[in-house]
């Protein structure tokens, strides 16, 4: 029959073509809709993200406001010879790598373990005022904490030394200056960081939790069977951006805290371009070291990834 229905035309057993292999113009009719809602964040990310790089060439030009970026004079590399030659190059770079690879090793598993005990809490009330508490000083800003550090560590009234007894200066102890702006980040940030962990934990089939219970499995055995695997994807997933962010070190706490006395160990990257671009008005000098810093955390991106992927057989990038 000639008007016969196209799937009664159709070959039996054969299986219609993937959506992905369908041609463009077939699948932008389609679904219209969802390509005009990708194309909003597309644009902005052109326009703020992509849009900016232009300005990324002042980095190898000696750039004059007055010339403008084309009419400024090209002098390649010198900004990066200059900055691997300062006598300060070595102790900044030392100074960023060991404050973030420390936050990292210190802060990282602490909102999964947070998130594990959070997921045992069977008073849900209880639980709801626990997450309250964790997640708030996640909403104070960085200068109100830096305030706070500030007055609780004084030598003079300060809290830490009231109860210790003591009159110790901590914010200029360069041995303390790393425990401190760690200790700080865990306690503002851990509890935000249990969100995406407990997000993922009630994803987990409750089902498995039951036939364990029925085979006898304790709760640590729960945790290590059931929960530990089902937050490995994520874990492993913010692992690779805490670790593509390792040289970009938290400017605003670092800049706040650093004195004279305790420069030796705050000197950090983000803070020496902050000194050299914005106060010292060298502009290509310090868009030289950020190419440097955001071409370090791009290696480090592509290398934790592939580790992670042959560790966990997990890959994101």
């Amino acid at each position: 029959m000639s008007n016969a229905p196209a799937a009664a035309k159709a070959k039996p057993g054969k299986a219609p073509a993937p959506a992905h292999r369908k041609p463009l113009k077939l699948r932008l009719k389609e679904n219209w809709q969802l390509y005009l809602l990708l194309l909003i964040p597309v644009v902005i990310t052109i326009v703020y993200k992509y849009g900016p790089m232009y300005g990324i060439q002042i980095a190898f030009r000696d750039f004059k406001a007055s010339r403008g970026i084309w009419g400024s004079e090209w002098v390649g590399f010198e900004w990066f010879e200059r900055f691997f030659s300062s006598p300060n190059c070595g102790r900044m770079i030392v100074n960023t790598v060991l404050i973030s690879l420390y936050s990292l090793l210190w802060s990282f598993p602490v909102p999964i373990i947070l998130a594990l005990a959070l997921n045992q809490l069977r008073f849900h009330k209880l639980k709801r005022v626990v997450q309250t508490v964790l997640y708030a000083p996640h909403f104070i800003s960085t200068m109100i904490i830096c305030g706070m550090l500030r007055i609780f560590l004084s030598p003079s009234g300060g809290l830490i030394n009231l109860l210790l007894g003591t009159s110790i200066d901590f914010i200029n102890q360069s041995s303390l200056f790393r425990t401190i702006y760690i200790a700080s980040g865990i306690w503002q940030e851990a509890g935000w960081g249990t969100i995406i962990y407990l997000a993922t934990l009630s994803s987990v089939d409750t089902a498995l939790y039951e036939a364990a219970k029925v085979d006898g499995a304790s709760v640590f055995q729960r945790i290590l069977h059931i929960d530990l695997p089902a937050l490995v994807p994520m874990a492993v997933l913010q692992l690779i951006l805490s670790a593509s962010n390792l040289m970009n070190v938290g400017f605003e706490k670092i800049y706040l805290l650093q004195t004279d006395l305790n420069k030796a160990v705050s000197d950090t990257i983000a803070v020496y371009v902050y000194e050299q671009g914005i106060l010292g008005a060298e502009y290509s000098y310090s868009t030289a070291i950020g190419l440097f810093n955001t071409a370090v955390n791009i290696v480090l991106l592509i290398v934790v990834s592939r580790i992670a992927k042959k560790a966990s057989d997990v890959q994101f990038v």
